[in-house]
């Protein structure tokens, strides 16, 4: 789990650089149009969802650790 959220938190940062620098990541790497709403909060979605899953995964070592 701690791989894929490294992984979607990597990619929540280029996505961040990107769309500030005009790179959409979504339609040009990926081929996917969002929609606006959603095109905005992409990258904060991305991070925000790869600091849960890495989250995610401690609270699950801490649990083994207490076991």
């Amino acid at each position: 789990m701690k791989i894929v959220g490294g992984i979607l938190i990597a990619f929540g940062l280029v996505d961040m650089i990107g769309s500030f620098t005009g790179l959409d990541v979504w339609s040009e790497w990926i081929g996917v149009n969002l929609p606006d709403v959603i095109w905005s909060w992409s990258a904060y979605i991305e991070i925000v969802l790869g600091y849960f899953l890495i989250k995610l995964d401690s609270a699950d070592d801490l649990a083994d650790d207490l076991a």
